[in-house]
């Protein structure tokens, strides 16, 4: 099964490295960036299944870069997960406002961070999943509709 892949930007060099370390050893490919620029050229490019994303960034803050992922129908459906020092209730708000999926205060649990992408990007494969199994259903339905519709078409035509 091929890794979940997983951009995490963050500014603080330190904590980039803790939670790369702790999601490669749950088997995750990680991507890190430093600053906010080149983050939704990056999310464009490489599709990552989720994103954890500051919000204090040098050159482009979290909140803009969630905000124009969240607005662009190719990158709105990748979970964020905002992990920021800005823990005050407005704050948490206002991310989940601007479409994260999830909000962790710093500073955080790491086994705590691994859980709640675990549960994140299982959702994920259960939609996935779901979406497939409905698809499959609608073709075969159709094709059903389709074949009935042919077949007392053609027998009404001997009638």
């Amino acid at each position: 099964m091929a890794k979940k892949k997983i951009l995490v930007v963050e500014d603080d060099r330190d904590i980039s490295e803790l939670i790369t370390y702790n999601l490669e050893r749950e088997g995750y490919e990680i991507a890190c960036l430093y600053d906010g620029s080149q983050a939704v050229d990056f999310v464009h490019k490489r599709k990552p299944e989720l994103i954890i994303l500051d919000l204090m960034l040098p050159e482009v803050d979290g909140l803009e870069i969630c905000r124009q992922l969240k607005s662009d129908t190719t990158t709105k459906h990748i979970p964020i997960v905002m992990l920021t020092a800005k823990s005050e209730e407005a704050d948490v708000v206002v991310g989940l406002q601007m479409g994260a999926d999830d909000y962790i205060p710093k500073p955080f649990s790491p086994k705590v961070l691994v859980a709640r992408i675990k549960a994140i990007t299982r959702r994920m494969a259960d939609i996935q999943q779901s979406s497939a199994l409905s698809s499959a259903s609608w073709a075969f339905n159709i094709f059903f509709s389709l074949s009935s519709a042919s077949f007392f078409s053609f027998k009404r035509s001997f009638s």
